[in-house]
């Protein structure tokens, strides 16, 4: 991450105008992350001018703290926007359109970058396409190059010693919950090769996380006492970070830091990480040939999940945290 943490700023709507573009990506923390390369290819597109991010204000101030944004329009999902003076530059990182097409040029843009859909010309929308890539295409094609490489906040940094595992057992939906059965073997078995472990969550996943750290001395249980910026900074200091596929994963892609990702519903090929895949090991058992997979807000475990053994998280848990660092060529 940036060394030097810029001060963030929500920015009063009445003075989003002409100089400024408003991109619009009101989502969840992986989808802030996996937004972070088409925000640099829009910066590349109109350099000089003020990047607005109408987001969550948790997520859109630790971006602007990192100083990949300059402001925040705190924003959740597709809520209406506030007024503003119009003669922007508008984005759409949300979604397809309509809706989000619509919000947008409620603020009267003077130009709007956003995928095809009724009444607007763009690229054509691809449902089989990884969310990164995806996001970038669009930006690109508008003039601001920009690939899955930009999405790294920092390079690989080789683990301290006696650097802890991240395991964060959580995930917005059951479809995407790996039992906390399994995860507490994971850390008994992670405690016993002499790793010390620390337990990330949401405040509502407390008794997921104590189902996992409770009794085992090795472990810390940080469920719901660390900020944004907090858990990010715990990950950094990781030796490893195992997952499903949730936000915690992706913050472990842009920090370039090991890890072990756990997909169900959603097949890697489109939420996996893009980049230093020498890093990163995804386990999945899923048909990647198949025409559907399941669904990820179901409130039940997806059978591609429930698929994926304690044995095969602690065998690529244990190739990670063996590996050397990686060789970088260039600066």
């Amino acid at each position: 991450m940036s060394a030097e943490p810029r001060r963030a700023a929500t920015v009063d709507p009445a003075t989003v105008g002409p100089g400024d573009v408003l991109v619009l990506r009101a989502l969840g923390l992986g989808d802030a992350l996996a937004g972070v390369a088409p925000l640099r290819g829009v910066r590349r597109m109109l350099p000089g001018h003020r990047l607005v991010l109408a987001a969550p204000e948790g997520i859109g101030t630790w971006l602007a703290e990192l100083g990949v944004v300059d402001a925040v329009l705190p924003t959740a999902g597709l809520e209406p926007l506030p007024e503003l003076p119009g003669g922007h530059v508008a984005v759409n990182l949300h979604g397809r359109g309509p809706r989000s097409h619509e919000l947008l040029l409620a603020t009267r843009p003077q130009r709007l970058v956003a995928f095809a859909a009724a009444g607007h010309d763009g690229p054509a929308w691809r449902a089989d396409e990884h969310e990164v890539r995806r996001w970038c295409r669009l930006v690109d094609a508008a003039g601001g190059a920009c690939g899955p490489e930009d999405l790294r906040l920092r390079p690989h940094v080789p683990a301290p010693e006696g650097a802890p595992v991240v395991l964060h057992p959580g995930a917005a939906s059951a479809s995407r919950r790996w039992p906390a059965a399994r995860w507490r073997r994971v850390a008994e078995a992670l405690a016993a090769d002499g790793h010390r472990i620390l337990v990330t969550g949401s405040p509502a996943e407390a008794g997921l996380a104590a189902a996992v750290a409770d009794g085992l001395d090795a472990a810390e249980n940080v469920c719901g006492a660390l900020s944004l910026a907090e858990l990010a900074a715990a990950v950094g200091a990781a030796a490893a970070v195992l997952s499903t596929d949730t936000g915690v994963a992706h913050v472990a892609t842009a920090l370039a830091v090991r890890s072990v990702v756990l997909f169900g519903p959603t097949p890697p090929a489109w939420w996996g990480p893009a980049v230093d895949h020498e890093l990163h090991t995804v386990l999945w058992h899923g048909d990647p040939t198949a025409d559907a997979w399941g669904d990820p807000h179901a409130d039940v475990l997806d059978e591609r999940l429930a698929a994926v053994t304690v044995a095969e998280v602690l065998a690529a848990a244990r190739a990670q945290l063996a590996r050397p660092a990686p060789v970088r060529a260039g600066p």
